[in-house]
Order: structure tokens, then C-alpha cells, then sequence
């Protein structure tokens, strides 16, 4: 069982960068430290604190637009912990400097590089970048495509839609053989099949889909694999928020607040790119824009939380896992980062001794 946390660097309100940057280190380390199997580095772009009469200020900034930079200053400062993108957009990135980058990173880790991969379930990051997103399904499958193969040829030669190289020779290659462990992304039902097609690992979230749509999503990857002729039985790590606290009441009443603004600033986010993205898309933000408009903290504490206690935390923790056949979880410790320095890091704390030992038995 892998015990992750996901690291968002956020650069939030009354806070300078600098201040942000420092965090993210400290966290990091406090990971190290108490025996967190690995943290995973999201990508966030062009997020902006909300002023009046600004709804693309939805959101909380962060200073993690490149993962794979932060990746290797976290390994220059850690000895055993796991660095993982959660996730690279493969879409906005150059295929051929994006495999530089996460070999080079895999090199100065000794192999402790988990390459996780997506292609992100808002358009404002295409917008910016001037990629439409429309194109993010092709150019997700043929940048992975050819990632994949700078690993593992000598020489590479490939013609595509996107991209054509004739004969390169890409370096560094990755420290692990043949390449890092790649875990896809999956939010929407379609996605998950796509995965189970193509054999990976996924990664998923409890912030989009309750643990019911979860568990048909799970079923229709690992159906997916067995009829694709996949002889393993489908890797899933989820992230979901998670905060644990000395006393039941801590656990339950710290993070409240933040996680209630962070869901209304999620159904809000829905709603305004219910149209991206073709008709199944744009259903299904719908959906996921109507279960989370009016959402009770206790219907989320119901079924996409983990917050109270170390032992409310595990038994919660415990079912998720049992009922989905997890081989990972990943803590996302300050769900709407309104919780201070010292909450997150003494919430990692309890989660990395209190919790981790026992998801792990």
C-alpha cells in the first residue's frame, strides 16, 4: 500500500511566494522525515486570487507550474522519498524535452521518479498556452506515445499529427528500466476504459466523483483490462482530502471552512466549462456541477472526506480502500488552504505515524 500525500504549493491569500515556496520544502521534508512513501507534484496554471467580479479567480494560485523542477530540488534535498507528478499535462509540454526532464530528474533521484500523467479537466491552462482544447485527447495519446518511445530507443524516429523527429538520440535515459513507473489520470467514465485499453495504472480523485461513481468507474477500468487480454489486474491510487486531527472535533471542525469554499469554487469551475471538451464532457460536468451547487459539509464528510480522529481516519480510510481494491492513497492536506502551516504539517504528522502503519498491515 502506497501512503502519498499530493503537494499543491499554494500560494494563498495574505501569503508571499516566497512564503509558498518555503512551505512546499517544509512539507517535503516533514514527509521524509515521518515516513510518507511519496509525495506527488501537481501543475497548476494561471489560477489568480478572486476579485470582485472576477469568476476565473476561482481558484487558489500556486507556485507549481513546473513539477519537474520542483521534482528534482525536493530529490536534491530527500533520500528515500518517492517524487511523483500528479500530474504532468502532457498536452502542454513538448514531448521531446518533457522525456529530458523526467529522465534527468529519475538520474539525480537514483530511480525515485513516479511519472504520473494527464491532460487536465479544465480548459483555462490550454487557453493560455494557445492549445485548443479540443485537441487534448490526440495530443495527450501521441505525447505519451512518444515519450515512451524516447525511453526506450536508441535512436527515434516518428511521424504523427503533432510532432515528426527522424533520428534522435534523446538523453539522458532514466535511471529505472525501461523507464519510470507511468500512472494515467482518469476523472471522466470514457477515460477510465481509455486507460484500461491501453494497460496502465490510473490515479483518480474523490473531488469530481463520489465513492459510488468511483467504484463504476474502477469496475469498468479492470473490466476493460480483462477483456483487452491485460493479465494484471489494474493499479488504482486515489487522492482525496484527508486531515487528521488529535480529537475527532479537530479533525471534523479545522478544515470545514476551506473545504466548503473549495467545493463551491469547484462547482462553480464546472459550470463555466460545462461546454468544453464535446457532448459527454459537458454532461458530465453538469452532473458533477449539480451534486456539489448545494453539497452539506456532511455529505461530503459522508462520502469524500476522510477528516476526524487517527481512528476515524482509518476506518474511513480502511473502507475506501477494501471497497475499490486501492493499491494507494494520497493525502490532499489543506483542501481550500485556509488551514495554517502548523495544522497541515501536524495533520501530516498524525497521517504518516498514526495512520499510514496501520493502512498498511
Amino acid at each position: 500500500m502506497h501512503v502519498g500525500l499530493v503537494m499543491e504549493c499554494d500560494y494563498r491569500q495574505g501569503r508571499t511566494q516566497e512564503q509558498a515556496f518555503s512551505e512546499a520544502f517544509e512539507i517535503a521534508e516533514c514527509a521524509e522525515e515521518h515516513g510518507v512513501d511519496g509525495v506527488w507534484l501537481a501543475e497548476r496554471h494561471f489560477a489568480t486570487h478572486r476579485r470582485p467580479g472576477d469568476p476565473m479567480g476561482a481558484g487558489i494560485p500556486s507556485v507549481v507550474s513546473v513539477p519537474l523542477v520542483w521534482a528534482g530540488a525536493i530529490a536534491a534535498r530527500t533520500k528515500k522519498l518517492r517524487i511523483g507528478t500528479g500530474v504532468s499535462v502532457l498536452p502542454l509540454c513538448h514531448p521531446i524535452r518533457l522525456a529530458e526532464e523526467a529522465a534527468t530528474v529519475d538520474q539525480i533521484s537514483q530511480g525515485r521518479l513516479d511519472f504520473g500523467v494527464g491532460r487536465s479537466s479544465f480548459p483555462r491552462s490550454y487557453k493560455g498556452y494557445g492549445i485548443p482544447y479540443e485537441e487534448s485527447r490526440e495530443r495527450f495519446q501521441e505525447n505519451l506515445e512518444i515519450i515512451n518511445k524516447a525511453w526506450t530507443s536508441d535512436r527515434l524516429t516518428y511521424e504523427g499529427k503533432y510532432y515528426s523527429f527522424e533520428d534522435l538520440c534523446v538523453m539522458p535515459q532514466p535511471y529505472q528500466k525501461p523507464h519510470p513507473p507511468i500512472r494515467i489520470a482518469a476523472t471522466t467514465p470514457d477515460t477510465f476504459s481509455m486507460i484500461g485499453k491501453l494497460g496502465y495504472p490510473l490515479v483518480s480523485s474523490l473531488r469530481g466523483l463520489d465513492v459510488l461513481d468511483m467504484e463504476r468507474n474502477v469496475v469498468s477500468y479492470r473490466d476493460t483490462l480483462n477483456q483487452e487480454g491485460f493479465e494484471h489486474s489494474g493499479s488504482v491510487y486515489l487522492r482525496m482530502p484527508i486531515y487528521v486531527g488529535e480529537t475527532e472535533r479537530k479533525g471534523i471542525g479545522d478544515p470545514e471552512e476551506g473545504t466548503m469554499k473549495s467545493f463551491r469554487r469547484l462547482a462553480e469551475n464546472y459550470a463555466q466549462s460545462a461546454g468544453a471538451g464535446g457532448a459527454s464532457e459537458a454532461v458530465a460536468r453538469q452532473q458533477r456541477y449539480e451534486k456539489l451547487a448545494n453539497v452539506t459539509y456532511e455529505e461530503l464528510l459522508e462520502d469524500r472526506l476522510a477528516y476526524g480522529s487517527p481512528d476515524t481516519v482509518v476506518k474511513k480510510l480502511r473502507s475506501i480502500i477494501d471497497r475499490l481494491g486501492l493499491e494507494g492513497i494520497i493525502m490532499e492536506p489543506n483542501v481550500g488552504g485556509t488551514l495554517s502551516e502548523s495544522q497541515v504539517l501536524n495533520s501530516i504528522r498524525l497521517y504518516a505515524s498514526e495512520v499510514a502503519p496501520r493502512l498498511r498491515n
